[in-house]
């Protein structure tokens, strides 16, 4: 049975339908670099994670095009290895010395890092591997050999604001999310989001959680949409998902072990006070959320930028500490009141807390508890980032407008106060 609007009929439905088929089969990472992205090629072997569609093999073809290449999500390479390993160190023995060896989609084939380690260890730096993958998840079950302290780590993120420049849109970005190939993309957006939650998350991430109930994950992904950037209740996820409070949890282990989630945890300061203990949840890119929700198609609503916005700012903070190797670990603080501050970077002894807030308008009350913290010795600077036009000054806190602040967390100032050596 044909579509509606078949070329039969003469439709246009059928014309749709086939643009959406394209665009579902041209979601993967391997897009035309249109943007310089901040990430640096290493002098050292090293991973790549990042989710899927964030242009880790666009950067990797721009950046080691000449390299020895092995894309395992292609059978022309995948097969091959398949049967024997030994052929990759064969292939790679061939080339010369200081040669650079790509093996994109790592996951796929892991007993490759065992002849990585092996070469590594006979060759020392005589080859240079760069390992991608979109999923570290398979490569940890499987305790797989990992190279630890033969190979480094970097992660790839959506497109930030300091990349964007000029065309970064707060309100598109809210609304669509970042992805290269769909912020780019303007007429067909919403149709890529769709194609993306139904391609990657609802058939590879299924796979890789081994679900055997597909409604059960279906309702645990519009539950865990609805509560992006909220503390994780797993009772209550349980109870509206309708699934077990284990399977709630490996959902979200999985959502998190395939970096399209993240699990940010509670900062304890030993106060006075009764204080969050469980992480909270946030997808990796706004425009996901929406998709998830089935509302991409709408206009932004008030009720859910706010979230949106919290969500944003901390990627750009983790993409800005990955870039610019900063270092330090990002956390939460809240009690079950109504003092929160929403990211707290640590870094040995220094303390920066930062404070998002939905409102184009400047409030003094918004740097209170960041105030306090900085009074109290607990923190050594506060940021308040809100979507507003002028910056402002409140105690130890400073007032910023969202893109100014996007864009502050590559300067040198804002390395120095994370006490960067």
């Amino acid at each position: 049975m044909l579509p509606v609007g078949s070329p039969r009929s003469g439709g246009q439905a059928w014309v749709r339908f086939v643009n959406i088929v394209l665009i579902a089969g041209s979601l993967h990472d391997n897009l035309p670099a249109m943007y310089a992205r901040e990430l640096q090629v290493p002098d050292h072997s090293f991973f790549l994670f990042g989710p899927r569609a964030t242009g880790k093999t666009t950067w990797l073809r721009e950046h080691l095009g000449d390299a020895l290449w092995f894309n395992l999500l292609l059978d022309e390479d995948f097969l091959p290895l398949l049967g024997s390993s030994s052929r990759f160190r064969e292939r790679v023995e061939a080339q010369p010395k200081n040669s650079w060896i790509v093996v994109d989609e790592v996951q796929r084939l892991p007993g490759l890092l065992n002849e990585v380690h092996d070469l590594i260890s006979r060759h020392g730096s005589g080859y240079k591997f760069a390992l991608s993958g979109s999923s570290a998840r398979k490569l940890r079950r499987l305790d797989v050999n990992l190279l630890a302290g033969r190979v480094i780590e970097r992660e790839m993120f959506p497109l930030v604001a300091h990349e964007l420049g000029k065309d970064f849109e707060l309100d598109t970005v809210l609304r669509f999310g970042s992805l290269p190939g769909i912020y780019t993309e303007d007429r067909y957006r919403a149709d890529m989001l769709r194609a993306y939650v139904h391609t990657y998350l609802r058939q590879e991430i299924q796979q890789e959680a081994l679900v055997k109930d597909l409604g059960s994950f279906h309702r645990f992904l519009k539950v865990a949409a609805i509560m992006h950037g909220q503390v994780i209740n797993q009772s209550a996820v349980s109870r509206d998902a309708a699934v077990s409070r284990t399977t709630v949890q490996r959902y979200f282990e999985t959502l998190s072990d395939t970096l399209i989630g993240y699990q940010l945890p509670a900062w304890r300061v030993k106060a006075k006070v009764r204080e969050q203990t469980s992480p909270k949840f946030y997808f990796f890119d706004p425009g996901l959320v929406r998709a998830i929700l089935e509302v991409v198609d709408e206009p932004l609503g008030d009720s859910e930028s706010g979230s949106l916005l919290e969500g944003l700012v901390l990627h750009e903070l983790r993409a800005a500490i990955s870039s610019q190797r900063l270092g330090g670990e990002l956390y939460y603080w809240s009690t079950p009141g109504s003092k929160e501050i929403d990211f707290v970077w640590v870094k040995g002894r220094k303390r920066i807390g930062i404070e998002v807030k939905n409102s184009r308008t400047w409030r003094r009350e918004y740097a209170k508890t960041l105030n306090e913290f900085v009074d109290a010795g607990r923190i050594d600077r506060g940021f308040v980032v809100y979507r507003g036009r002028e910056p402002y000054k409140s105690g130890g806190t400073d007032g910023l407008p969202v893109e100014e602040f996007l864009n502050f967390i590559y300067t040198d100032a804002f390395a120095d106060s994370s006490g960067k050596s």
